[in-house]
């Protein structure tokens, strides 16, 4: 990985720059452009396009154990041919960057250019991806945790990072207890050093961090030691579903209750010979076959006539499905295992499948029902008698489950566009009603996606139901289903179409089946949204969220941004104009101008009311930037009011927040620097209401708060004066405050002749708009007061 200063994040307006030798500079940003475009990430790393990042994880390693400079001290391109890989691992472990660079390639990638350092080959063979290669632990990011642990299942996850001694000294018993839980409780672990983020949301401050996952339960934290039987204690303690002792006064009740609602038993007998399920093994079979089979026991030296009717002479489990008979030997299934996995595996091979639809039923059955169907094309697919818990795991949701082969069903399925095994949710409105599942064919997966879509209102697009001219506006989400970000943003569709239900359509069209539909709108790059408002289409390039989307929308009512014109930009400059402007120039051909414009109209919204913001189109309109000097795309310039002058943005990074805090800087202070002095005779003796920001100049937060402090004084000027205190400079006027962290928001209200405390009234936020709202409140509340104040003080003067 080069440095970051030998890259460009500049699109030059010759784009022939190797031709033009006058600059070093120029050729040498050209030339590393040039190199970056050859580069395909994927193959660098040999994975394919639609890869996960655990494949990623794992594909990355195995280069970097044999890769590494450290293994190649002799090799003068070892550290270059490292860094190239470990870019490509940088960019594709991460979902928006990779979005980017499968979008834009490397010119995508511009504005992101940290990097150039990579861990000791020791960090790699040891702390990387420790739980990678366990198929029993399955790792979890930030795009699959909420529906991991939302499904239904019970899960125990454990938040490590990656350099913890205590968290390496645990992963050879969580190995162990993974594959004892296996089919139990979902064992699970987050990577704190990659999902920093996730990990914060959670509370999560030391590690390892182990927490168990329930359904409609707050999350419990483990504190005990971390053996695996006290780890299995624990775990069961959460496995509520518990084994019945059967007798002669009970039995005959407790298996016709059962018969009668469909449901059969496991019963384990207990004789004097032979061996039993333990109660363990018992208590694990209840929680694994919870909702799908009864478990109970039956102690045979107790109850030697109900056994002896069963032929009973030894310890023995079998299954007896609904309706089996309970006199002979051959009503059950019997098994010669005392392991719980095959004991229940074998019971899950013995229920009955997914009811069977047909071209004859499927109409009238998905009228008036929801229904999620699994459709398949005649052989059964590894893994799926899972599938059979599903209706138990839906039946909160009211969700039938159903199953279509389309060998037997070939136009049923050809009519709905579905070419290969497909997991689909019907939404009980008709046949064209449906959405599609694209993630992973994982239980918790499969009904966290059947939840989340039948809330929903986002429907798979064909060419039978892709909207044409309708009134109503629609978004529709061109993707192709190998492609991880497409993947990544179907659940923000759907929780965008939650909020803008009645107000627009959400659909998704699977460009590797509908290419005609999809060729016909010069769709590209996946994921490619697209807003349709009948004669008008719009591109949605936000971020992948559902934030973005509604955000997208919002600008497309209300615009924030201006497109200035020659004519509209020239009365920008006149010296008439009262307003602070900012303008981006850029060329619509730019790679980073694309990945600008969303964070451009993110901050816009942010300045609204305080700085007017524009974009102008140097391809539209050429002459006016080669007028105003415009030498490379995007240009970001600040233009003061009632005057020409501006200044150019030279910041590294052009997010939102960095985008404003420099437009914001750029204005006139609207709060004011305060010394000692200043602060007891303005603020704590004045007779004016003041806002006091203490912050220190080395302390990021501070630093990031700045601009948000700046709108709060524009906002509150005509009432509340608003300042600055630094701690460093004056750390006993702080410690006198009692100002104990960092940016600390202090408020002192005038109320009367009395002198205000010295420490004021502390405000728990740092947005300036909240904080606005709170000392308008407040404000309301002053007023009465000063006012009675001075009737008492009236009154004595009488």
């Amino acid at each position: 990985m080069e440095s970051s200063r030998t890259h460009s994040n500049s699109c030059f307006l010759q784009k022939r720059c190797l031709n033009k030798l006058l600059l070093g500079l120029v050729f040498g940003l050209c030339l590393t452009v040039l190199v970056n475009s050859d580069e395909d990430y994927y193959k660098l790393l040999g994975v394919s396009k639609d890869a996960s990042n655990r494949e990623i994880r794992q594909a990355f390693k195995k280069l970097a154990l044999t890769m590494h400079p450290d293994k190649n001290p002799n090799n003068q391109d070892a550290h270059d041919k490292f860094l190239k890989i470990n870019r490509a691992y940088e960019v594709l472990k991460d979902e928006d960057l990779r979005k980017k660079y499968d979008k834009y390639g490397e010119k995508g990638l511009q504005d992101n250019q940290e990097g150039g350092r990579y861990e000791s080959w020791n960090f790699y063979r040891y702390d990387f991806g420790i739980y990678d290669d366990d198929i029993e632990i399955i790792t979890l990011d930030r795009a699959d945790f909420d529906a991991a642990v939302n499904s239904g299942e019970l899960w125990f996850v454990n938040f490590y990072f990656p350099r913890c001694s205590h968290c390496h000294d645990l992963a050879p018993t969580w190995r162990e207890f993974a594959k004892e839980m296996d089919g139990l409780i979902r064992i699970g672990a987050v990577n704190c050093g990659d999902n920093r983020m996730l990990c914060r949301s959670k509370g999560i401050n030391s590690y390892p961090s182990l927490y168990i996952f329930k359904l409609g339960k707050n999350p419990e934290k483990y504190y005990g030691d971390r053996s695996k039987k006290s780890l299995i204690s624990f775990a069961m303690q959460f496995v509520t579903t518990q084994a019945t002792e059967l007798w002669t006064g009970n039995f005959v009740k407790a298996v016709e209750t059962a018969f009668t609602s469909g449901t059969g038993w496991l019963i384990t007998f207990c004789a004097s010979t032979g061996d039993c399920l333990s109660s363990e093994t018992r208590h694990k079979l209840a929680g694994m076959l919870d909702g799908l089979a009864h478990v109970g026991w039956i102690d045979c030296t107790s109850q030697g006539q109900l056994c002896e009717s069963f032929d009973i002479t030894t310890s023995m489990t079998a299954y007896f499905p609904p309706g089996a008979s309970l006199q002979i030997k051959g009503g059950g299934l019997f098994f010669n295992s005392l392991d719980a996995k095959e004991i229940y595996s074998g019971v899950l091979e013995h229920l009955p499948g997914l009811e069977t639809l047909t071209k004859n039923n499927f109409k009238d059955k998905l009228s008036h029902h929801r229904w999620l169907v699994h459709f398949t094309f005649g052989e059964k697919e590894e893994g799926t008698n899972e599938y059979k818990k599903l209706k138990m795991l839906l039946k909160d949701e009211q969700i039938q489950v159903g199953h279509v082969d389309c060998k037997e069903e070939l136009d049923l399925c050809n009519s709905l566009y579905i070419h290969k095994p497909s997991i689909a949710v019907f939404k009980g409105t008709g046949v064209n009603n449906f959405e599609i599942h694209h993630g992973r064919n994982i239980l918790y997966n499969i009904v966290a996606f059947a939840k989340d879509s039948i809330s929903a209102h986002v429907i798979t697009l064909g060419p039978q139901n892709f909207p044409n001219n309708e009134k109503k506006p629609w978004l529709v989400d061109f993707f192709a289903p190998w492609c991880p970000p497409c993947r990544a943003l179907l659940p923000e569709l759907r929780k965008a179409s939650k909020q803008l239900y009645g107000q627009l359509n959400f659909g998704t069209i699977d460009c590797t089946i509908h290419e005609g539909l999809c060729n016909m709108y010069q769709i590209q790059a996946y994921p490619t949204t697209v807003i349709f408002n009948q004669s008008s289409i719009h591109n949605y390039d936000g971020h992948h969220s559902a934030e973005g989307i509604l955000e997208f929308i919002e600008d497309l009512v209300n615009p924030s941004v201006v497109a200035l014109s020659p004519e509209t930009f020239e009365a920008l400059l006149s010296k008439k104009k009262d307003d602070n402007w900012v303008v981006d120039f850029y060329a619509p051909w730019c790679g980073p101008c694309q990945a600008l414009m969303p964070e451009w109209k993110r901050m816009a919204r942010m300045l609204s009311g305080v700085i007017s913001v524009g974009s102008v189109d140097c391809q539209k309109y050429h002459t006016l930037c080669h007028e105003a000097g415009v030498k490379a795309y995007p240009e970001i310039r600040f233009y003061p009011q009632n005057s020409k002058e501006y200044q150019v943005y030279n910041g590294w990074h052009r997010d939102a927040y960095s985008l404003r805090g420099w437009s914001l800087g750029s204005l006139p202070r609207a709060s004011v620097d305060l010394t000692p002095e200043d602060f007891n005779k303005k603020v704590l003796s004045g007779k004016e209401h003041w806002v006091v920001d203490f912050y220190a100049p080395w302390c990021g937060p501070c630093q990031h708060f700045a601009p948000e402090f700046e709108l709060l004084a524009r906002s509150v000027k005509q009432t509340i004066k608003a300042g600055k205190l630094d701690c460093q400079a004056y750390p006993h006027v702080c410690q006198s405050a009692g100002v104990r962290a960092y940016p600390s928001v202090r408020f002192f209200p005038y109320i009367g002749g009395t002198q205000k405390h010295p420490e004021g009234e502390h405000i728990n936020s740092r947005e300036s708009k909240a904080i606005a709202d709170h000392l308008n409140q407040r404000l309301q509340q002053i007023n009465p007061q000063i006012q009675d104040k001075s009737h008492v003080k009236f009154m004595d003067e009488l």
